[in-house]
């Protein structure tokens, strides 16, 4: 079935033709969609709003589960193809009521986009007791793909499509410790690690998955204006990182270098559509592009091969499995 992304081995760009300001509709032109079926968590505001679009304008049946249906009402009018469902990510049973009634209308999906997440929060649990960046942003994910394996499946061709970000950087996944129960919380850290699990279970889903015909893939959209993402964090954090002054003013060369929205939404459209792909999986994506390995914890780009190593993806899918209760079997 051809090689595996494990630790990095193919983890080099591919000269897509397209680059880091590269829009969703320049991404998907030329590709039709008609007759496919697309789930995109996180499909109401920000770049999920725009790969809802982009996708639908291409001809897919777009679902797109909310948390809040009036404001996705709100947000998605207007846009063909749609139909809207309730699901709240930080609860497992929710998820499972999604699933089952997607399941129940018999349909095969093609493209799974779980492109929802939250960042840089105070610290929460789940009624698990889970923190809550690493349940919604990383558990809700293996959750939710495991629940909704046997339409992939059905599709003779799929694609899961998880979004990441530049942030695993923050933080490698800790094994030891991932609820933050003996160790002094820290924001930006459990960002980091839910973000390199998502990188691991990319990564460990594509080599099991590419036999039934399913690929997976994790992608940084890049710093994207516009979105809803960080509007918990303290002005103190934008500080520390250089991203804005003391009075939360966004600082001009940051701004200057921002992603549109339609640019942010490029790499996962490019993930889920380009036939650049068809015979790749597992990679990391940024800038429309398959990403660099990179050593550098201070840049942006690239991607820390601690998130591409095959024994933590192996061992992160067993955690999941456990912290979940889901055996996710793929056969």
């Amino acid at each position: 079935m051809g090689q595996t992304n494990y630790n990095g081995a193919l983890q080099k760009p591919i000269v897509s033709g397209f680059n880091a300001k590269s829009t969703s509709t320049e991404v998907i032109k030329g590709i039709d969609l008609t007759g496919k079926i697309a789930i995109v968590t996180g499909g109401n505001t920000g770049i999920g709003l725009e790969t809802v679009k982009t996708l639908a304008n291409a001809g897919a049946t777009v679902i797109v589960p909310a948390r809040d249906i009036e404001k996705a009402k709100k947000n998605l009018q207007g846009i063909a193809n749609v139909e809207i469902e309730e699901m709240d990510l930080i609860n497992p049973t929710s998820i499972d009521a999604f699933a089952e009634k997607f399941l129940a209308s018999g349909r095969p999906l093609h493209l799974l986009i779980n492109n929802a997440g939250i960042m840089w929060v105070p610290l929460r649990r789940d009624n698990r007791g889970i923190e809550s960046q690493l349940a919604v942003n990383y558990l809700a994910q293996f959750q939710l793909t495991a629940r909704l394996w046997s339409a992939l499946k059905k599709a003779n061709g799929a694609r899961v499509i998880n979004v990441s970000s530049g942030g695993h950087k923050f933080a490698p996944f800790n094994f030891d410790d991932p609820n933050f129960e003996h160790r002094e919380y820290e924001t930006l850290q459990g960002y980091g690690q839910s973000k390199t699990a998502v990188n691991l279970f990319s990564l460990e889903l594509d080599n099991r998955a590419k036999a039934f015909g399913v690929r997976a893939y994790s992608l940084c959209p890049g710093r994207v204006g516009g979105t809803e993402l960080a509007r918990e964090a303290p002005i103190e954090l934008f500080v520390k990182m250089g991203l804005s002054d003391e009075k939360g003013n966004i600082l001009p060369e940051v701004a200057a270098s921002l992603k549109t929205i339609p640019q942010g939404a490029s790499t996962t459209v490019w993930c889920a559509t380009s036939p650049q792909l068809n015979n790749i999986g597992g990679v990391y994506c940024e800038h429309t592009d398959i990403a660099a390995l990179s050593t550098d914890l201070t840049a942006f780009g690239g991607v820390q091969s601690y998130s591409l190593d095959e024994a933590n993806a192996k061992r992160l899918w067993e955690l999941s499995e456990e912290m979940t209760g889901i055996t996710f079997n793929v056969n």
